[in-house]
């Protein structure tokens, strides 16, 4: 019988813009202060893109370290998932305009819209490929461009938010090492929440941007209650499911949303912070890039090693959240 093949991650890579704007930037754009900011949310910093930046330009850069630090070239990719709310035109999907540029010729292309939780589902769809023998090779990204949908004028809301790229190239296992398990859910019922109206199709662009419903939206206290019990909850599923606790697991890496929700998370899974991997100092929240920024940061740092295994959780607008369980 034909063992099924375990997917694993070969490479990582990481990009950010060069701009970096401190909350005391943000005291002159806003009524804030650096003093209220680090005490609800744990953010110092965040990334900005320029303006002439693009979403598949961080995408490609951080792809082309993934596929590097994996010694694999862009021609042995089979499929590029990219999670991403804010590609760079309305379509067609921003990995096509990644593939073009790191010169994946030979792979199939597509985005995810599950928000702050596309590269845990972009995992969950690598983990499937590769295990179904429909691909080798996937590159799942995590890339957003957060700033152009931040309404600058909403203190509760500019002062999360970051621009970034995160990625990693995954292939089969033939060893223990690898993807333990994935685990993706949402609920439709709590839209409202967190979301983005004015560029879809249901209100006029004109009726949008008379209204400002062109930028993010989100109720702050019921995000963070539900993203509380969700990525809390979905941690405690993978880890019962195979097995294990908290005990088992030698990094913790949630979703980098805020300072407060990621030690909610961790005392609900009974985590100590010492094994929890905390960079929303630096980043802010960089949604579907903030998960693969992460890897790439513990492993460079040395949090992250081989034969480790590591906890991942997201949560975002959907809602949609989901975990993932790997040994490096």
């Amino acid at each position: 019988m034909k063992k099924t093949p375990k997917a694993m991650i070969l490479g990582t890579g990481r990009a950010t813009p060069e701009r970096v704007l401190t909350n005391a930037d943000l005291e002159k754009i806003v009524d804030t202060t650096d003093e209220w900011i680090r005490e609800r949310t744990g953010i110092e910093r965040r990334f900005i893109a320029a303006d002439h930046e693009t979403n598949s330009q961080f995408a490609a850069r951080a792809a082309q370290r993934a596929l590097q630090s994996a010694n694999i070239s862009a021609e042995q990719i089979d499929i590029i998932v990219q999670g991403t709310v804010t590609g760079d035109v309305g379509f067609p999907a921003n990995a096509c305009y990644v593939q073009e540029l790191i010169g994946a010729t030979n792979a199939a292309a597509f985005d995810i819209s599950a928000a702050c939780s596309g590269f845990i589902y972009g995992l969950a769809l690598a983990d499937g490929f590769i295990a179904s023998g429909k691909a080798r090779y996937v590159l799942v990204i995590g890339c957003e461009l957060l700033s152009r949908i931040t309404d600058w004028k909403d203190r509760a809301t500019c002062v999360l938010f970051g621009d970034g790229a995160g990625a990693c190239v995954i292939g089969p296992s033939e060893g223990e090492r690898g993807l333990i398990d994935t685990f993706i859910k949402s609920d439709g019922r709590l839209t409202e929440l967190l979301c983005m109206k004015g560029r879809g199709t249901s209100i006029p662009l004109e009726v949008a941007l008379a209204e400002r419903k062109v930028f993010l939206a989100m109720q702050g206290r019921e995000v963070f209650k539900y993203a509380v019990t969700a990525m809390g909850d979905a941690s405690a599923h993978i880890l019962e499911k195979n097995g294990m606790t908290s005990d088992d697991i030698d990094l913790f890496i949630p979703h980098q949303a805020n300072l407060r929700i990621i030690t909610a998370t961790a005392k609900r899974l009974n985590v100590s912070m010492d094994k929890v991997y905390v960079n929303v100092q630096d980043y802010g929240n960089t949604s579907a890039a903030s998960i693969p920024i992460a890897i790439d940061e513990a492993i460079e740092k040395k949090r992250l090693q081989s034969g480790n295994r590591c906890l991942m959780v997201a949560f975002g607008g959907g809602f949609t959240w989901g975990s993932a369980l790997v040994q490096l």
